[in-house]
This record gives structure tokens, C-alpha cells and sequence, in this order.
């Protein structure tokens, strides 16, 4: 072989040799790119009134959602209010279930390559204790599925769990020394010797909290507060949700949302899913 085509073959062969190396290093890096990205901010209010409820809200990429439950002979059923019930209708078959098929597909993950905790917010409207001991028992059912706190540690899991509503529920979750879900607490709460371990995340009516509708400029002493609220949580390690905010599509509702992101609030809250996905895109960061 005359020198010429042995250094263009070798040369040939090496390239071969570097785009065999690289090119699984770029499929991986270039299938993380395409993987949905979970929108760490949206909160999917009243989930479970969408035509496909978790899966409308996976598909907008949200990364919390919330049920409404009662305790209804020894199951909890999944409904806005008591007309609405449905046996068909549980935690069990609309969340858990579908949960644990989806992180066991994703390699223990709620999205592909994403692994990071999905909020699950179960909202007892029913009554609190006898409510929440059900739901222990159906979480500790999904062994690996859901974050956990045990003996004063807490370890991450796919899904975690906040219990809020019907405040009956705080002192047996309060007693356990081992526990799948964790209680959504109050501003109240702040400042309180609960700690994160327990109350991971803050919640209240935002019309109790501010009068401001998005109409006009943000009244400065509110705008002090909100941020007052949220540093007050954080420095806590505690995360912080509004509900009754603005959601009707509009500039109202897009200026709440603005000085909510502007605050560094953790979640937001809506029934809008198109909406707020489009919102959060918009305003990446």
C-alpha cells in the first residue's frame, strides 16, 4: 500500500475509532435534552377534575398535583365533594397505582431521566385521623415508591406525599416514628419547633394573606410580606403554596404569577394546565 492510503486509511480508522466513543456520550446528552422537563413550579389544583387526572398534568410536565379524598367504608375516594363520589374513583387506582407503573417504566423516576421527588398532595376532607391512618396504610402498600421519614431522617423517594386539609390528621403523624407522607402546614406554622422533617411545605389562602388581585401595581407593605413568608420558609427548609390565586387567563392573573416566581414562591396553583405550563416556559430561568 503505497504511504498515502495507509495514512488516509489509519486516518479513516481513527476517526471510526472517536465517533464510536463519542457518539454514545452525545445519544445520552442528547436524550437528556429531549426528555420532558418537569416544571418544578406547577401545582396541579382540584387534579383529579381533568378528563385524565395525573396523566393531563404529566403531560403539561407538572410536578405536583392534589387530591381531594374522604374516607368512605374504608377506602378513600377521590371527589370535589361528597355528590361526586365514585367507589371507582380512589386514591388507589387514579394516583398510587398509576404512580408505581410509571416510576418501575422510568427506572425509578416519575419523568424519564428526572430524578426528582413528585409532589402528591392529599387534601382529607373527611376526618383527619381516621382519614390519615388510611392513608399510611395505603402508601406503606408502594414499598420504595414514596419519601420517607424515619427515626428522624428523611429519604427521598419518586413521590412524595404532603397530607393536608382536615388538621385532625397532624397528631398521629406527629407520633410516628416511621412514616411515608409528611403534613402541609400553615403560616402559623412558621417559626414554630416543627420542623421540615414533619412540615415540608407552607400553604394558605392567598385572599387571607393579601388583597391584591393583580390589578395594578403590588401594594409594597403585601409585596414585604409575601417575601417576609417565603424567606421565613426557606431559611427553614420549608416550601411555600398559595391557593384562591387569580386563575382565570389574563394579565391579572399573569402579574400574580409574576411577583409569585419574583418571590421565589415554590409552587404555583392552578386548574389551568395549557396555561401555566406556557407561563413557566416563558419565563425559564
Amino acid at each position: 500500500m503505497a504511504p498515502t492510503t495507509r495514512r488516509r486509511a489509519l486516518g479513516t480508522l481513527a476517526a471510526a475509532l472517536t465517533a464510536a466513543i463519542a457518539t454514545p456520550q452525545l445519544a445520552q446528552a442528547t436524550g437528556r435534552r429531549h426528555r420532558p422537563r418537569p416544571l418544578l413550579r406547577a401545582h396541579a389544583h382540584n387534579d383529579y377534575a381533568h378528563p385524565r387526572p395525573l396523566f393531563d398534568a404529566l403531560d403539561h410536565r407538572f410536578n405536583s398535583v392534589e387530591a381531594d379524598i374522604y374516607l368512605v367504608d374504608g377506602d378513600l375516594l377521590v371527589a370535589h365533594d361528597p355528590v361526586d363520589l365514585d367507589p371507582a374513583r380512589t386514591l388507589d387506582s387514579l394516583y398510587l397505582a398509576p404512580l408505581a407503573a410509571r416510576v418501575k417504566a422510568h427506572h425509578g423516576a416519575v419523568y424519564r431521566g428526572w430524578h426528582i421527588p413528585l409532589q402528591l398532595l392529599i387534601d382529607i376532607k373527611t376526618e383527619g385521623a381516621a382519614t390519615y391512618l388510611e392513608i399510611d396504610r395505603q402508601l406503606r402498600r408502594y414499598r420504595g415508591l414514596f419519601t420517607t421519614y424515619a427515626h428522624g431522617r428523611v429519604h427521598d423517594g419518586p413521590v412524595t406525599a404532603v397530607v393536608s386539609g382536615d388538621r385532625a390528621a397532624r397528631a398521629p403523624m406527629e407520633a410516628q416514628r416511621i412514616r411515608s407522607a409528611f403534613y402541609d402546614g400553615r403560616p402559623a406554622d412558621l417559626g414554630t419547633a416543627a420542623p421540615a422533617s414533619l412540615i415540608p411545605l407552607i400553604s394558605d389562602d392567598w385572599t387571607l394573606n393579601f388583597t391584591w388581585r393583580g390589578v395594578g401595581p403590588f401594594p409594597a407593605a403585601e409585596r414585604d410580606r409575601l417575601r417576609g413568608i417565603v424567606a421565613a420558609a426557606h431559611a427553614r427548609r420549608q416550601q411555600v403554596r398559595f391557593w384562591a390565586t387569580p386563575d382565570l387567563a389574563g394579565p391579572e392573573r399573569d402579574a400574580v404569577w409574576a411577583e409569585l416566581l419574583a418571590a421565589d414562591v415554590d409552587y404555583l396553583n392552578t386548574d389551568d394546565l395549557a396555561g401555566l405550563e406556557a407561563f413557566l416556559d416563558a419565563h425559564a430561568r
